[in-house]
């Protein structure tokens, strides 16, 4: 059940970032699409990449989960999968708000993606373990 921790969670960076995209919006007048406006295509894509990663990663954690993967290593998992994307929308979304320059900070999106791709393919590979050890026990 550890996984519904992060589940939660993530559901709430997920409302986070639509609330962005609606505030976006209503303040640059965009009903739908991005308007071809730099703040509305980020914040559209903020909140897309984590509706694209998010599903996939949590199926994972929560069959790891399932198969044996400890409580421990479930905690790892999900903390940090959800820092990368903490990381990956502040790179993304926000950089306009919390920027000195103005210009989105490249690192923290990179990092956020690498965060995410390491906690997908960990979870892929003991789910995949798992089910070669059992099909040949």
């Amino acid at each position: 059940m550890t996984v519904a921790l992060y589940a939660s969670l993530i559901a709430f960076l997920f409302l986070a970032l639509s609330v962005n995209v609606v505030r976006n919006r209503l303040k640059l007048r965009v009903a739908l699409g991005d308007g071809g406006k730099e703040a509305m295509r980020q914040a559209v894509r903020a909140h897309g990449n984590l509706a694209e990663y998010a599903p996939i990663f949590l199926l994972l954690l929560g069959l790891a989960e399932y198969q044996g993967l400890p409580a421990w290593g479930v905690h790892l998992l999900g903390a940090t999968f959800l820092l990368g994307r903490l990381s990956h929308a502040y790179g993304v979304a926000f950089r306009e708000r919390y920027s000195l320059t103005g210009v989105e900070n490249l690192a923290y999106r990179t990092r956020g993606m690498i965060v995410t791709f390491v906690c997908t393919v960990s979870a892929a590979i003991f789910v995949l373990i798992q089910y070669i050890l059992t099909l040949l026990s």
